[in-house]
């Protein structure tokens, strides 16, 4: 009892210590992140929402999800465009005010046309937060901080996409999908009236808002460009998780929704635990960002080979496992990657190009997944998503050489 006690005591302070320097502000952005993420479970069960419950061909859905991710590429470069001009906090709040009653209005959306503008106008207005509020953690974090700040708030968006999934498949079953819609309309509107209240720039304080008086383009900053390209691959290859598994899970393993809840809620708990450790000791060794993103690219590719040939429930949590650490590694260093290198010009701009990378990868993972199941089955789109990584390991590793030649390595 004395050595687990012992063990207890020395590794629950070792983790406490992990969080320690942070601002005040960071930890409300946080809490705001997570009250937002808390009832986000309507978009882990879209794909099964749309063709369970509205009938909806593959076809369909990979249209629909298309129309997501090209309401996310708007949303992200007007967050960005609106972020430089009047500031960071006005975006937020509007964003997630309005996106709370757009999330309500979706669930009386049933014909093609209208679900596809409904979704589009609701991820337009919805990822207007995301570069506004990267802007912001940049500027509530002090600089030594920045990776661990972007892990903080990755912490609260994965603790409540845990609770989320779960809690999410328990509705589906005991009521209906409506349920989710209105959850998740009513935690965004929460999200922005608890932003009103913490963090008005009254009472907020700013730690690090360089102003560079020659800013330069993101546009023309190559070794970004190139970074971007590899961020469109990872999340082409990582997005999977959140449309194609979840129906693989259903229809190829036979898993229930409060099943395929709990699965992904394994996710979050493995992110809540380990994480935040993770990335402290990282950050202390002579690794470079570029370097472990690619390590991060290779467990996120390697994951789907699990899923070959074989639905055994093992496998299946293995393969969760290993996607899970992969995103611990690529998420929060490339996202410091992108603060550090926005210093160069613009912030708003250069984080809703960060943003916009990940829209372009729902515009055409989502798609390119279901078409391709329907056309050539799981196994071959999971070897697919495998090759696609590698073609991100590939550029990473081309981006690394060409900042090492530019005396530019980060």
């Amino acid at each position: 009892m004395k050595i687990f006690n012992f063990l207890f005591y020395n590794v629950g302070h070792a983790y406490i210590n992990t969080f320690k320097g942070l601002s005040k502000e960071v930890w409300w952005l946080a809490l705001i992140t997570l009250i937002n993420r808390a009832g986000t479970m309507v978009i882990p069960f879209l794909s099964l929402y749309l063709t369970t419950s509205l009938k909806f061909s593959l076809e369909d859905v990979a249209w629909i999800m298309s129309a997501f991710g090209m309401g996310s590429i708007a949303g992200s470069w007007l967050g960005g465009k609106m972020t430089d001009k009047i500031g960071y906090y006005k975006v937020m709040v509007f964003s997630l005010m309005l996106s709370g009653l757009l999330f309500i209005g979706m669930q009386f959306l049933n014909t093609f046309a209208t679900i596809c503008t409904g979704i589009f106008v609701l991820m337009t207005v919805a990822d207007m937060f995301r570069p506004a509020m990267f802007v912001a953690l940049n500027a509530y974090s002090k600089p030594e901080n920045k990776t661990r700040s972007v892990t903080l708030i990755r912490l609260a968006i994965n603790l409540g996409f845990s609770a989320g999934p779960a809690i999410g498949g328990l509705i589906i079953t005991k009521m209906s999908y409506g349920g989710l819609f209105w959850i998740d309309g009513i935690t965004c509107m929460i999200a922005a009236i608890a932003l009103l209240n913490v963090l008005h720039p009254k009472k907020a304080k700013v730690l690090d808002m360089e102003i560079n008086e020659n800013p330069k383009s993101a546009y023309t900053d190559k070794a970004f460009l190139i970074f971007l390209l590899a961020m469109v691959i990872f999340g082409v290859v990582f997005l999977q998780f959140l449309s194609t598994l979840p129906y693989f899970y259903k229809l190829g393993v036979g898993l229930s929704e409060f099943e395929i809840g709990l699965l992904m809620a394994l996710n979050g708990v493995l992110i809540f635990i380990f994480e935040m450790p993770l990335i402290k000791w990282l950050e202390h060794r002579s690794y470079t960002k570029v370097g472990l993103m690619v390590f991060g690219l290779i467990l996120t590719s390697a994951s789907y080979l699990f899923l070959l040939y074989n639905t055994m429930i093992a496998l299946i949590v293995i393969s969760m496992i290993i996607v899970t650490f992969g995103e611990m590694i690529v998420f929060p260093f490339s996202n410091a990657f992108s603060l550090k290198r926005s210093k160069r010009g613009l912030q708003g701009e250069y984080m809703a190009l960060y943003s916009i990378a990940f829209s372009i990868s729902h515009v055409f993972g989502h798609n390119l997944g279901f078409h391709f199941i329907d056309a050539f089955g799981f196994d071959n789109t999971w070897i697919l998503m495998a090759t696609l990584g590698m073609i991100g390991v590939f550029l990473l590793l081309s981006l690394k050489k060409f900042m090492k030649n530019s005396n530019k390595e980060s």
